[in-house]
């Protein structure tokens, strides 16, 4: 495995938390951080470009990637594979970029195991009454899918403890200031700071860098 200068982060949240505007804002204001890159099975749909939004593959190469235990997590979603290809992350996080994952809390599970030291952000609503406002201004789901999302949102997040930061979507401009500060704070930690910057260290303290 390539020696990772950048930092793996898993973000979660339940359908209606401005998760996906959050990452967003967050990559395009901020440098050496980008949103892992999916391999998936579906069809590419018009305006999608292959290796920008989704590496597009086979089924049969995917099974091929999942036997041979390349992916992070996978997972069947509406009849189309999707995976994390760990190769992918790895030589992000090796060539000093921070990589995000939009997956769920099952997913986090999966990627957990194998990349323990991988930063979780679960991100919550401020009430239950606003998830249910923001499903229903999206004007894209009936009332019954409506229930349905705020009864698998109440699954998701119970399982919020399960990850190393909390954050709580009721101001977004200040949810994504909080988003940077853990991004910033993890940059600083003395274990990335020697791997990016030994040579000064060495110059420095001679003595104490090996």
């Amino acid at each position: 495995m390539l020696e990772p200068k950048g930092t793996l982060y898993i973000v979660s949240a339940p359908s209606g938390c401005g998760k996906t505007s959050l990452v967003d804002a967050l990559v395009a204001s901020t440098n050496d951080i980008l949103v892992s890159v999916s391999h998936t099975t579906r069809a590419m749909r018009p305006g999608e470009r292959d290796g920008i939004n989704y590496f597009f593959i086979e089924e049969s190469e995917f099974q091929s990637m999942a036997q041979a235990h390349q992916f992070l997590e996978h997972a069947e979603v509406f009849g189309n594979w999707y995976g994390t290809s760990k190769t992918w992350v790895e030589e992000q996080l090796a060539a000093d970029k921070d990589v995000i994952l939009e997956i769920d809390w099952q997913g986090a599970r999966q990627v957990k195991w194998m990349l323990p030291n991988s930063i979780g952000i679960f991100i919550l609503p401020p009430s239950l009454n606003a998830l249910q406002t923001r499903l229903q201004r999206r004007a894209q789901d009936d009332p019954d899918v409506i229930a349905k999302r705020m009864a698998q949102a109440g699954i998701e997040m119970s399982h919020y403890h399960e990850y190393e930061f909390l954050v709580i979507n009721d101001d977004f401009e200040r949810a994504l200031q909080e988003l940077k500060s853990i991004v910033i704070g993890e940059r600083l930690k003395l274990k990335q700071q020697l791997l990016r910057h030994r040579a000064l260290l060495k110059e420095l303290v001679p003595e104490q860098v090996p």
